[in-house]
C-alpha cells in the first residue's frame, strides 16, 4: 500500500466516523474494516464515470451491507459524483456533498442511513434489508448478459458491464442469499462477483454462536469460483482476487476477504463495534491509530481528491467518453437496435406497442384470467424486445411462458432468451426481476398469491425503489379449491395493496386483463401486482355493459340502475363482478335499482379527482355491498358503516370450487339478500360471509 493509498484509504474511514459521530447514529465498524477494499475496487478496477453515473455500460457496485452507508456515502463524495434527475440528465451539483455528510441520517440529506434509489445518485439499488443486494445483483448480471447478447455485433461490444456487490456475515445468512446464489451459479453469471466482507461479528456477537458453516465450500458447491484475501488491509491480494474474477469466463466469482470490524478503534473486533458510534475520544484515539488529524472532523486532504480523480475519475470518463463515440457508430450501422436501446434506457415504448393488444369478443363461458393475461403478454413481448421474465417454477399454471418463435429461454447457453426458468425461489424472483428493472429491462415474474408472502420484502423494494416490475399472481381467492387453506390466498390482497406505490390490479374478465396490461405497460416508475383467476370468467358484452377501458381509472360503473339513480352499490373485484351482476338482475326482478361498480385497482381510483370518485360511489348512496373472495380488511372506506362486505373471514377449506363458493357465501342469492339486508338497515358484521 502506497503512501497516497493509506491516506485515502484512511481518510475514507474519517468521514465514516465523523458522520456516524456527528449523528450519533449509525454502523462505523463495517466502513472501518472494509475501506481498503471498496477503495481497491473503486480506484483500480471500477469501470464508472463519476461525471455520467447513469452511463449505461458501467459497472455496478451494489452495498449489499446497506448497514454501512456511510462508506458509499464517502466513495460518492470522494469520487465527484454528480446528481442525475427523474429525467435521467446530469445535474451540476454533486450527488453527495460535504454538508450532505455531515447531515448524515438527518432529514432531506442524500446520505440518509442506508443506500436509497432515486434518492442519491450512484446508488444502484435500495439495500438494508440483508441479502436484498446480492440478489437484485443477480438480476443486474443477467441482464448484463441479456443486453450483450441482443445488441453486441463485431466491432462493437455496447455491454460487457461487471456487477460487484459487497456483502456482509447477515448477507450470507439470509435465505435470499441462498436463493440467488443457486440461480447465479446455475446461470454462470461471469460477470457477476460478490465480495464477502467476513469479519464475524453481528448485532448479538460474535458469529460463532449462529454461523459456523463453510461458506466457501457452500458457494463452490454452488458452481462459483471462490478466492479468499487473508487481510483486508492488503490491497494488492485484494487487486489479485479482483483479476482473477475479471479472468474468470463461466462462474460467479466470491471473493472472501477477511476484515476487522471496527479497524483501528478502541471496539476493534467486538460487537460494540458495529451500530454504535464510537464516541468522541474513541473517534479521536482511533483517528490517532491512522494518522489522521484527530481533532479535525470531514477532514478531505486534496491529495486525496486528487487520487479519486486520477482514478475512478480518468478511467471512467475515459471509458464512457469511448462508449459514447461507439454507439454513434452503431447508431449508423444498426439504428433499429440503437433505437431500442435508446427507447429502454429512457423506459420508453416502441412507438406501435398498443396495437399488439389482442379484443376478446363477449362469451359467457369467457376464460380464467391468467389465460387472458397470457395471450395478452406474448402479443405486448413481440413487440416490445426488452419485455422478458419467467416464473418462480409455474409458468405452466401462471400461463407467463412467451410462446412466440423465437422466444427461447434465458439459460447459460442461450443468455439472449425471453423465458427465465427462476426455480422454487420466489423471494430471489422477485429481488432478480428488480435488479433486471434497474438495468432498464421490463422484466416480470410470477408466482401463485399465497406465495406472494416469500416474496413481499423484495415487491416492496420494487415500490420503494419506484421501477416498474410487473409481478404476476394466479389463482387469485379460495378458487383453487381442493388444495385447501394452505394454497387459498385470503390476506395476501390486502398486504399488496397496504404497499405505497405498488398498483394492484384484480380484473374481471379478459376486457379487463387487456386494459390493466395497456396501463402496465406504459409505467415508467411504479410496479405492479396483476391478481389473476385459476378458473375461467366470463367475457362481458361491453355493446350492454360500460367498456373496460374504466380499468386505467381504477374503478368505474359497469352497470348502472336504470334511470342512473341507484339504491343499492354491488362493489366487487375479479371474479366477484360476474357475481355482482348477477346480484343485481336479482335485486331488479323486485325492483330494487342496483348499480354495480368493478374496482380493478383500488390505488387507482383512489387518485382520481373527488368529482369522479363521487359520481362512481355517490356520498348520499349509503347502502353499499363490497364482494370479493378475501379479508374484507380495507373495505370499510368504500362501503362505509352502513356497508357490508362479502367475504373471508376463515383460511378456507379443502373442496372443490362450487361447494366452497356456497359454504362462504358467494352466491347472486347472498350478495342480494346482504343488499336487503344494507337496504332495511338491518345491522350486518363486517363480513357478510
Amino acid at each position: 500500500m502506497t503512501d497516497q493509498d493509506t491516506l485515502s484509504v484512511n481518510t475514507i474511514r474519517g468521514l465514516c466516523m465523523d458522520a456516524i459521530q456527528q449523528a450519533e447514529s449509525g454502523h462505523p465498524g463495517t466502513p472501518m474494516g472494509i475501506a481498503p477494499v471498496a477503495y481497491t475496487l473503486w480506484q483500480r478496477f471500477l469501470r464508472f464515470d463519476p461525471q455520467d453515473p447513469v452511463w449505461p455500460n458501467r459497472d455496478r457496485f451494489v452495498l449489499s451491507e446497506g448497514h454501512a452507508s456511510a462508506l458509499l456515502w464517502s466513495l460518492l463524495h470522494l469520487s465527484g459524483v454528480r446528481a442525475v434527475d427523474a429525467d435521467y440528465e446530469v445535474l451540476g451539483r454533486p450527488a453527495v456533498s460535504l454538508d450532505d455528510l455531515r447531515a448524515f441520517r438527518q432529514l432531506d440529506s442524500r446520505c440518509p442511513g442506508h443506500p436509497e434509489y432515486r434518492w442519491t445518485s450512484g446508488v444502484e439499488t435500495t439495500t438494508g434489508p440483508l441479502g436484498q443486494g446480492v440478489a437484485t445483483s443477480v438480476g443486474m448480471a443477467l441482464a448484463g448478459r441479456w443486453l450483450a447478447d441482443r445488441y453486441n455485433r463485431d466491432g462493437f461490444d455496447l455491454f460487457d458491464f461487471d456487477v460487484y456487490a459487497l456483502a456482509g456475515d447477515g448477507c450470507m445468512m439470509e435465505g435470499i442469499s441462498s436463493e440467488a446464489a443457486s440461480a447465479a451459479g446455475h446461470q454462470g453469471l461471469a460477470n457477476l462477483c460478490w465480495i464477502y466482507d467476513s469479519n464475524r461479528v453481528t448485532i448479538e456477537g460474535h458469529t460463532d454462536i449462529t454461523f459456523t458453516e463453510d461458506v466457501a465450500a457452500r458457494f463452490l458447491a454452488y458452481g462459483w469460483n471462490v478466492t479468499t484475501v487473508a487481510d483486508a488491509n492488503d490491497l494488492d491480494a485484494v487487486a489479485r482476487a479482483l483479476h482473477t474474477f475479471r479472468a474468470e469466463t463461466e462462474r460467479p466469482t466470491l471473493v472472501v476477504v477477511h476484515s476487522h470490524i471496527g479497524y483501528g478503534s478502541p471496539v476493534e473486533d467486538s460487537p460494540r463495534a458495529h451500530g454504535t458510534p464510537f464516541g468522541e475520544e474513541g473517534v479521536r484515539s482511533t483517528k490517532r491509530f491512522l494518522g489522521l488529524p484527530p481533532d479535525e472532523r470531514f477532514h478531505v486532504p486534496e491529495a486525496v481528491r486528487e487520487d479519486f480523480a486520477r482514478g475512478i475519475g480518468a478511467r471512467g470518463e475515459r471509458l464512457r467518453t469511448a462508449w459514447e463515440e461507439r454507439f454513434e457508430a452503431y447508431r449508423r450501422d444498426w439504428p433499429a437496435e440503437a433505437d431500442e436501446i435508446t427507447r429502454m434506457q429512457r423506459r420508453e415504448l416502441p412507438e406501435d406497442w398498443e396495437a399488439a393488444l389482442p379484443q376478446f369478443p363477449p362469451d359467457p363461458k369467457g376464460l380464467a384470467s391468467r389465460d387472458s393475461s397470457g395471450r395478452v403478454l406474448n402479443a405486448l413481448a413481440e413487440r416490445v424486445p426488452w419485455l422478458l421474465g419467467g416464473s418462480a417454477d409455474l409458468s405452466p399454471s401462471t400461463k407467463t411462458r412467451l410462446t412466440f418463435d423465437g422466444a427461447g429461454d434465458l439459460e447459460p447457453d442461450e443468455p439472449g432468451g425471453r423465458n427465465l426458468h427462476l426455480g422454487v425461489r420466489e423471494h430471489a424472483s422477485a429481488a432478480i426481476a428488480n435488479g433486471m428493472a434497474l438495468t432498464k429491462l421490463r422484466p416480470y415474474w410470477s408466482g401463485f398469491l399465497i406465495f406472494s408472502d416469500y416474496a413481499k420484502g423484495a415487491i416492496r423494494l420494487s415500490a420503494l425503489m419506484e421501477i416498474p416490475v410487473v409481478h404476476i399472481f394466479t389463482h387469485d381467492s379460495i378458487g383453487v379449491g381442493e388444495d385447501g387453506p394452505t394454497h387459498q390466498p385470503v390476506e395476501q390482497l390486502a398486504g399488496l395493496r397496504a404497499m405505497p406505490g405498488l398498483l394492484v390490479f384484480r380484473p374481471a374478465d379478459a376486457g379487463e386483463v387487456v386494459e390493466t396490461w395497456r396501463a402496465v405497460a406504459a409505467l415508467r416508475h411504479e410496479p405492479a401486482a396483476l391478481v389473476l383467476s385459476r378458473q375461467a370468467l366470463p367475457t362481458l358484452d361491453r355493446s350492454v355493459l360500460a367498456s373496460a377501458s374504466g380499468t386505467a381509472r381504477g374503478a368505474y360503473v359497469l352497470a348502472d340502475a336504470p334511470d342512473g339513480a341507484p339504491q343499492v352499490l354491488l362493489l366487487a373485484t375479479g371474479s366477484e363482478v360476474s357475481l355482482a351482476l348477477s346480484a343485481r338482475e336479482e335485486l331488479a326482478a323486485e325492483g330494487i335499482a342496483a348499480r354495480v361498480v368493478s374496482m380493478p385497482c383500488w390505488e387507482l381510483f383512489d387518485r382520481q379527482p373527488r368529482e369522479y370518485r363521487e359520481a362512481v360511489l355517490p356520498p348520499g348512496v349509503t347502502a353499499r355491498v363490497g364482494v370479493e373472495q378475501a379479508s374484507t380488511f380495507g373495505w370499510d372506506r368504500y362501503v362505509g358503516d352502513r356497508g357490508a362486505v362479502v367475504g373471508m373471514h376463515t383460511y378456507g377449506a379443502s373442496a372443490p370450487l362450487k361447494k366452497l363458493i356456497t359454504k362462504f357465501g358467494f352466491t347472486p342469492e347472498r350478495v342480494a339478500q346482504v343488499a336487503r339486508d344494507v337496504l332495511a338497515g338491518r345491522e350486518q358484521p363486517r363480513s357478510a360471509a
